[in-house]
């Protein structure tokens, strides 16, 4: 087989014939680039330590931080877990399959390299026909972390996939574009008291209206400390060129300074596009679920315009953009 090969695959129902080649790779501990509704995952047997430790190779990324658990219901989660509280049984029923991560505690069957060491670790349902396909087909729940360099953007698209990741991983499965566009929302449940670890786009209102009130979210760490959750680096999420998140009314100021062919305006209340000549522009509008699904493919855009700087207009503070404006701050981050 070809390395990095990319197969089309019809994303409503997926061609059997697909899903198993894709299925026997992942047997035979190989890592193979997985549609889901939020981003695309660089999947691999979450039982097997050695494919979960190409994950980490492929991606760069550090031990300490660990990886999300793919499962195909809630049974399956189930078998994975020491406890499962009822907050978990409630969100589980509420929102999966969809864009939610419950940290929950685990068995020993599930690997240390999984969980970065940890008595927890996160798990969810994709609500995607080609990954729930693929997990069954491969008789193992799948870890499938973001399909790119740690800290650099979430791919989107199978070729992005490969061009992040190149010869890292043996098949790509393109089922078109993401529709959510960004990770998913996780929620630890191993406490007394749910928390929400990384804003998603199901909101801490969804959450607390099947749960009560969660906790605050945890200061993200830093240096080599283990995380609860992925998505906890300060960097992260961060295209090539420099982010700068300007507020609308600094946005003139900027563009004036800037050095045009080499600067791209990514713009959200602000309508159409700037006059001046940039290397890159583009408007994702004022909701946040159009602004969600655009913004990934929006930052990778921005690198293959040769983009070096990139100013963001700021979204609005509001709870409904918590989750968009985690994303940017960490991208903007130096």
């Amino acid at each position: 087989m070809t390395t990095g090969q990319i197969i089309s695959v019809d994303p409503s129902a997926p061609d059997a014939e697909v899903v198993a080649r894709a299925a026997s790779v992942i047997r035979r501990g190989g890592l193979v680039g997985m549609p889901t509704e939020t981003v695309y995952g660089l999947a691999g047997d979450a039982l097997d330590p050695t494919a979960v430790a190409r994950i980490y190779a492929a991606k760069g990324r550090p031990q300490h931080s660990p990886l999300i658990v793919h499962v195909a219901s809630v049974d399956q989660a189930r078998e994975l877990a020491s406890e499962w509280p009822r907050m978990a049984q409630a969100l589980a029923e509420r929102f999966w399959p969809g864009p939610l991560t419950l940290i929950v505690r685990r068995r020993g069957n599930v690997p240390d390299a999984v969980t970065a060491g940890l008595d927890t670790f996160g798990v969810r349902v994709p609500d995607h026909p080609v990954a729930l396909a693929l997990i069954r087909a491969s008789h193992t729940p799948l870890a499938a972390p973001s399909a790119n360099k740690f800290t650099e953007v979430s791919p989107v698209t199978a070729q992005q996939v490969a061009n992040g990741l190149g010869d890292a991983v043996e098949l790509i499965l393109d089922a078109g574009r993401s529709q959510v566009g960004i990770e998913s929302t996780v929620v630890d449940v191993s406490g007394g008291r749910p928390v929400v670890l990384r804003p998603g786009m199901i909101s801490r209102a969804d959450i607390e209206a099947v749960v009560g009130p969660t906790a605050r979210r945890l200061t993200p760490t830093r240096g080599n400390v283990v995380h609860r959750s992925p998505g906890q680096s300060a960097r992260h999420y961060a295209p090539r060129a420099r982010v700068r998140l300007l507020e609308t009314s600094q946005l003139d100021t900027a563009l004036a300074a800037a050095d045009s062919s080499h600067t791209g305006i990514i713009l959200c209340q602000s309508e159409g596009a700037p006059a001046a000549a940039l290397a890159f522009s583009r408007s994702l509008g004022a909701d946040p679920k159009r602004y969600g699904a655009g913004l990934y493919d929006a930052l990778h855009a921005a690198d293959a315009a040769g983009c070096e700087e990139l100013l963001v207009e700021a979204p609005p503070d509001t709870p409904a953009w918590d989750a968009i404006r985690d994303r940017l701050r960490r991208a903007a981050h130096p």
